[in-house]
């Protein structure tokens, strides 16, 4: 296990991020980059390994999320930690729901997956070095489609800066 005082740098989108072409446009973007423990499996592992260390504390915003905005018609995503545990990385094929995403790309160093709702757009990327430092980059973009989007986002983007290292440090550090 890595110290917990192993380090989460914010960083650029890495130029070799299938997200990368993505940027011109969108509405926001950041990207953490850190030493995984999980760096000898799949990104898709990496991510499940995430998503099933999601504190306690994101899930409860993510279930305070999904009943403020059904008031204006979004959609309920579920939580972050609600993945399926009895299939394997192995077992996914791009389409497939993984937890509160849909899988868009799947190669063994990077997976992105992808969620749409009428007011924005989200796409996170699970990125591998190709170098054997055992470096992750997680990336987030969104696409913000009309003035609710844009609110929401405004909301949203301090929170998702506090939870996305918080929820790296979890699965990683603890």
């Amino acid at each position: 296990m890595l110290s917990k005082r192993a380090s989460i740098e914010m960083c650029d989108v890495p130029t070799d991020s299938l997200l990368s072409t993505t940027l011109s446009n969108a509405s926001f973007f950041d990207s953490y980059q850190f030493k995984s423990q999980f760096n000898h499996l799949s990104a898709l592992d990496i991510w499940l390994a995430h998503a099933a260390a999601t504190p306690w504390w994101v899930d409860s915003l993510m279930t305070l999320r999904n009943q403020v905005v059904s008031f204006f018609g979004l959609k309920n995503l579920g939580q972050i930690s609600a993945i399926t545990t009895t299939k394997t990385a192995q077992e996914y094929q791009v389409g497939d729901r993984v937890g509160i995403f849909s899988l868009h790309a799947l190669s063994d160093n990077e997976v992105i997956l992808a969620d749409t709702d009428n007011h924005l757009g989200v796409k996170v990327s699970v990125l591998k070095s190709s170098e054997e430092h055992g470096q992750v980059t997680i990336s987030t973009v969104v696409h913000v489609h009309n003035r609710l989007g844009r609110i929401y986002m405004m909301l949203v983007k301090p929170i998702h800066r506090v939870i996305v290292p918080a929820s790296i440090r979890r699965a990683e550090f603890y």
